[in-house]
């Protein structure tokens, strides 16, 4: 594609955006709440609505560029019967998985029983993507994985940045982009007076006196809930959310996931256009260094209700590092983007993800009101490979238990690969794999467990199982920087095709991902409209 044509694809989207601002508010609202039309052309197509997809379309938008996000998943926008948008963690309905009719809950058993429940068939907010050694979370619906994740907004530490991000400036991460990007999704940290004294933290103020206890650094991690209304909710005068144990399958209230930042800023330009529950299955080359996209319309029992092309001058892949990954390796392997690279597929990590819980002595109760956003972490990093979050187990009642998420220093990647008998992608990750996150975890919680006199508990994932090792929610990889893409998250062999979320990152943060690709993303979407508008 030539610099003119791209250019002149870029103006002439901008100009649209412009007059559609002219028009006034009216028309506006009016683009924003319309799908996507068959035979469209657009500036930029965004897939995917999570962080990266997010930034890229707030900066696109504030640049002049017409912008079109495309998200598989629900608005999360409407109530439900019972008035509220997303359902309780203690009660999945129709609204909490996505396309399964029954739960698959991370910490799938209680005092030894299933704990799992069949639901109806919904596109609801959490997927559970099996694959062949590993279920995959995923958050589906406008936000992304913002909808369902815990909100830790952690920065990785300086000095563990080179082996994150090896291509990349750190100074300017850390003095531009890391700050910009806390900036934008509303990062802060709890009020260390309250969480002494708040019933809602007892159990990671348990947490802290075990790690503490045993010579381990514990450390307030920052997160993306409204503390204030926190604070509210202990005293009774809104709606409780943290402190009813909303998180898994969203959070009706406190938790800014990304409509309420990124996405909002995006909307409020009047150039930026969402379509959910649509599904981009072609991206290929068309006419005038365009691209021509297929994209499915479903319903909320997953059929498809029609089928779209449009065009677009410029496409930027963020549908997470699964969604990217497997569209990227089905469009190399048949032929639709044939000038992809060998790499596309390769480097994909689970961020060392491993899961576990400890029976605590009846001396030291973790409370059975527990907030449903973690905000503490024992750092053993630099020693033993580890980072464990203090993560709730917001059962309603005291469970005298302790529980974990931990990230490793898992040094294992797979790789996507194109299934043509079966027609799908596949990921070649072993389950055996998890074996050194486990031993990493292990640096932490034996020292724990022998200091006090306490051992784990085998009644969370299985009958006499102590680690939920059959699960990430940090998905990394799959497409990564400066070796599936240039160093900006260009595709190599296709210009005007952008990689823009959590597949650039070859599999592992040392910490809860969402910051470090927010940030990148903003370092990317900076360059790409300096220089390719």
């Amino acid at each position: 594609m030539s610099d003119n044509l791209s250019r002149r694809g870029f103006i002439a989207g901008a100009g649209s955006a412009l007059g559609v601002a002219a028009l006034g508010v009216r028309a506006t609202a009016a683009q924003a709440a319309a799908p996507i039309a068959d035979g469209a052309h657009v500036a930029a197509l965004v897939i995917g609505t999570g962080y990266g997809g997010s930034v890229a379309a707030l900066r696109l938008a504030q640049a002049g560029v017409d912008v079109h996000m495309i998200e598989m998943g629900m608005a999360w926008d409407t109530p439900g019967a019972d008035g509220k948008i997303f359902c309780n963690t203690r009660e999945p309905d129709y609204r909490s998985y996505w396309l399964r009719t029954r739960t698959k809950a991370p910490l799938n058993y209680f005092l030894g029983f299933p704990i799992d429940r069949d639901i109806p068939r919904h596109t609801g907010v959490l997927d559970a993507e099996e694959f062949g050694g590993i279920t995959v979370y995923q958050g589906r619906g406008v936000g992304g994985g913002s909808l369902v994740n815990g909100g830790m907004a952690v920065t990785p530490k300086r000095e563990n940045f080179a082996a994150v991000l090896p291509s990349v400036n750190a100074d300017e991460m850390y003095n531009v982009f890391y700050p910009r990007a806390n900036a934008g999704l509303g990062v802060a940290t709890i009020d260390p007076a309250w969480f002494e004294t708040t019933a809602a933290y007892q159990y990671a103020r348990v947490g802290r006196k075990h790690a503490q206890r045993s010579g381990f650094p514990f450390v307030f991690v920052p997160d993306v809930y409204d503390w204030d209304y926190m604070k509210q909710e202990e005293a009774g005068t809104v709606t409780k959310s943290a402190l009813a144990g909303e998180i898994l399958y969203g959070n009706n209230h406190g938790k800014k996931s990304l409509q309420k930042t990124y996405l909002a800023q995006a909307k409020a330009t009047g150039r930026v256009a969402i379509s959910p529950l649509h599904k981009v299955t072609s991206v290929a080359p068309a006419a005038g260094g365009r691209y021509t996209v297929v994209i499915e319309q479903i319903n909320t029992s997953g059929n498809t209700t029609a089928t779209k092309t449009v065009t677009a001058d410029r496409v930027f892949f963020a549908a997470g590092s699964v969604g990217t990954s497997k569209l990227l390796v089905r469009l190399k392997a048949t032929g639709a983007l044939p000038n992809l690279n060998g790499e596309v597929g390769k480097g994909w990590g689970d961020n060392g993800n491993v899961m576990c819980g400890r029976a605590n002595h009846m001396w030291d109760p973790t409370g059975s009101l527990q907030s449903a956003i973690p905000c503490c972490g024992i750092d053993n990093w630099s020693a033993g490979g580890a980072f464990a979050e203090v993560a709730p187990l917001p059962t309603g009642i005291e469970t005298f238990a302790s529980f974990y998420l931990s990230i490793t220093k898992n040094p294992n990647r797979a790789q996507f690969s194109w299934n043509a008998a079966a027609g799908k992608v596949d990921l070649n990750w072993q389950a055996a794999w998890k074996q050194p996150s486990i031993d990493m975890a292990k640096t932490i919680f034996d020292k724990i467990n022998a200091k006090e006199g306490t051992i784990y508990r085998t009644d969370l994932f299985g009958v006499y199982k102590i680690w939920g090792d059959h699960l990430t929610y940090h998905p990394l990889g799959g497409a990564v920087l400066n070796k599936a893409t240039d160093n900006y998250g260009r595709l190599t062999g296709h210009p005007g095709l952008y990689v823009i979320d959590g597949s650039l990152i070859p599999g592992n943060t040392t910490v809860n991902p969402f910051v470090t690709i927010t940030a990148l993303a903003e370092r990317n979407i900076e360059r790409i409209i300096a220089t390719d508008l």
